[in-house]
Order: C-alpha cells, then sequence, then structure tokens
C-alpha cells in the first residue's frame, strides 16, 4: 500500500532520516512510534508530500509518488493542531475539500451529511463554528474532513496529544473503532506507548532517525529486539550480575526482564523449587513500597543486591506491604537480553 525504500531526508548538513524502509499493508493501522526529534513525524511528512526525501523512493499501491504534488497524492491528513478553520461553521470545514475538488452542491452535502453521522457530529454541532465546540469534538470534525474525500490512507500526526488524559483514552478506543469500521489504511505518530500498543497492528520504534524495529505490539513489547526497544516500550527491569549469575546467563550481555514476567509469594509459601538452568529461579526480597492501581498493585522489592519492580494482579487477598518478606520467581525464558 505504502512503501518506503531506503528513505534520505537532510536538513542542511543535518540527515534526519537514516535509510528508512516500512510497508505499510492495505487496511493496516501502523504506528510510527518514538521520543521528540526520532524522525516519525519527519517519515509522515515525506509520505504525505511535505518533506521531500534526498534519496529514495515512496510508492503508493504500486505507483512512485516521491516527486507527487500533496494535492494529487489522495492522502487524508490529521494534523496535531487540527488545522481547521475556527470561524467557519463544522459542515463548511467538513466541505472544504469537496468544495476544492469543485463538486456540486447536494453531493458535497449528502457526503458531509453521511461522514459526520459516522464519527457522531449531530445536525446542530454541524451548524456550529468549530470554536465552539470541545477539543474531542474538534478532533471528530478533522477526521470527518480527512475522511469525506475517500482518500486512500490517512496520517495522523499526535492527534490525541492535545487532549486532557480520559478524553485521549475514549477517543482512543473510538479512533479505532472508526478505522476498523471504514476499512482504510491509518498511519499514525505517537510518543505515547500506551497509545500504540493499544491501536496499532504494527509499530515502527524511531530513534535518531532510525528504526530500531517493526513488528506487532506483542512483538516489540515482549520481544523487544534492541535494548532501546526494550526500555523505550512500557517498563523494565536491567538485571544486575547476581541475578544475571543464579539464571546462568551470559556475563557479556545486558539482560532484561517485565514487571509483570516476575511473580512473588509469600515467604513462608515458598515451594524452595531448584534453581537450575531452565528453570525458574527463586530470591528472597523485602517489600520497599507499594502502588495501588486497583487491578493491579505495583511493588518496589528489594532483592540481591538491587531493587526490582513487580506489577501483580490484584486478588485482594494477597496484597504485601512494606517490610513485608516475600520469594520472587524469574523464569530465564521471560529475559531479554542484548
Amino acid at each position: 500500500m505504502i512503501d518506503l525504500k531506503n528513505i534520505v531526508v537532510r536538513f542542511g548538513e543535518f540527515e534526519a532520516l537514516h535509510r528508512i524502509n516500512v510497508d505499510v499493508k492495505e487496511g493496516e493501522f501502523f504506528t510510527f512510534l518514538g521520543p521528540s526529534g526520532c524522525g516519525k513525524t519527519t517519515t509522515l511528512r515525506t509520505i504525505t508530500g511535505f518533506i521531500e526525501p534526498v534519496e529514495g523512493v515512496v510508492s503508493m499501491q504500486g505507483r512512485d509518488i516521491t516527486h507527487v504534488p500533496i494535492e494529487k497524492r489522495n492522502i487524508g491528513i490529521v494534523f496535531q493542531s487540527y488545522a481547521l478553520f475556527p470561524t467557519m461553521t463544522v459542515r463548511d470545514n467538513i466541505a472544504f475539500g469537496l468544495k476544492i475538488k469543485k463538486m456540486k452542491k447536494d453531493e458535497i452535502d449528502r457526503k458531509v451529511t453521511e461522514i459526520a453521522r459516522k464519527v457522531d457530529l449531530t445536525d446542530e454541532q454541524l451548524a456550529k463554528a468549530v470554536s465552539q465546540l470541545s477539543g474531542g469534538q474538534q478532533q471528530r470534525v478533522a477526521i470527518a474532513r480527512a475522511l469525506v474525500t475517500e482518500p486512500a490512507i490517512i496520517c495522523m500526526d499526535e492527534p490525541l496529544s492535545n487532549l486532557d488524559a480520559k478524553l485521549r483514552v475514549n477517543l482512543r478506543n473510538e479512533l479505532k473503532k472508526m478505522q476498523r469500521e471504514f476499512g482504510i489504511t491509518t498511519i499514525y505518530v505517537t510518543h505515547d506507548q500506551e497509545e500504540a500498543l493499544t491501536l496499532s497492528d504494527r509499530i515502527a520504534v524511531f530513534n535518531k532517525g532510525y528504526i530500531e524495529q517493526i513488528g506487532t505490539p506483542n512483538e516489540v513489547y515482549n520481544h523487544s529486539a534492541t535494548e532501546f526497544v526494550a526500555n523505550f516500550i512500557g517498563d523494565i527491569n536491567k538485571l544486575q550480575e547476581e541475578i544475571t549469575g543464579k539464571l546462568n546467563l551470559p556475563a557479556d550481555q545486558v539482560h532484561y526482564i517485565r514487571l509483570e514476567r516476575i511473580s512473588v509469594c509469600a515467604a513462608e509459601n515458598d515451594g524452595k523449587e531448584a534453581v537450575s538452568a531452565g528453570q525458574t529461579v527463586s530470591l528472597d526480597g523485602v517489600i520497599e513500597s507499594q502502588e495501588y492501581y486497583g487491578l493491579f498493585i505495583k511493588y518496589t522489592i528489594k532483592t540481591a543486591g538491587q531493587t526490582l519492580k513487580v506489577v501483580e494482579k490484584n486478588d485482594g487477598i494477597n496484597i504485601y506491604e512494606p517490610g513485608d518478606r516475600v520469594i520472587l520467581r524469574i523464569d530465564p525464558k521471560d529475559i531479554m537480553s542484548y
């Protein structure tokens, strides 16, 4: 659907993208994830035509569009700021692209009404000025405007970043639902790992103009390809020598484990399982602190010369307090090594 081959982008002497290769499939929700300044928005702008690469090819549906003007790429765009016309009505904002295409008024009205229904905008809201709407409603208008021209793909640059946390979560779910209903290929830019894991079919993790890994949410989280990805996606523990020695792990590598991969039980309930290669290792620990989240509890535990963070499902019964002695269990197969 969208294919980037060896894309290089430079701004003066600075090389912002170093031979980027991405293949987005039709109907896929594909996310560019990474910290600020990593190249994800530059890549998106290269796809949409705002930036022209100095090397490489951008193809869409098998056609080279590297030098095709923005308006001829048939790509819908939702900007971080929404880029709506604040004094125009919602209806006129959505209709703007159709008017540029010189469609007939009755056809424009029909298309605007149809898309408004699909993104849950009422007739009353269509008649209002955009400036009268809430942030969440404005985001729907921006999406409707991008979709009404029936683009081949839609590109979204941090579209939820200006919203408060609760609204962001609600609209995230609606965004995925809409994408599935429309079946439109979507390229999404975010720095929010949770957003990327929740929404995406696949994720490209960017770092300093390079792509560190492309994979499904499960692949980038549970099978992180690089140390950067392991640390950037979610929370993780770096294991020190005393623990890696007990696990018989190579001393010339660094080793990590996700918080939920460590299990905890009360010290008096420990079955003292065997400690050897390929088997679970038991470690004595003391609870230092507890964070209660309802669905789960995050513990900070002192063990084997270091502090580990552990997430346990909240069963309402086995809840540990600071000072409690516990046993931690680690399975070598859950370790990620680099």
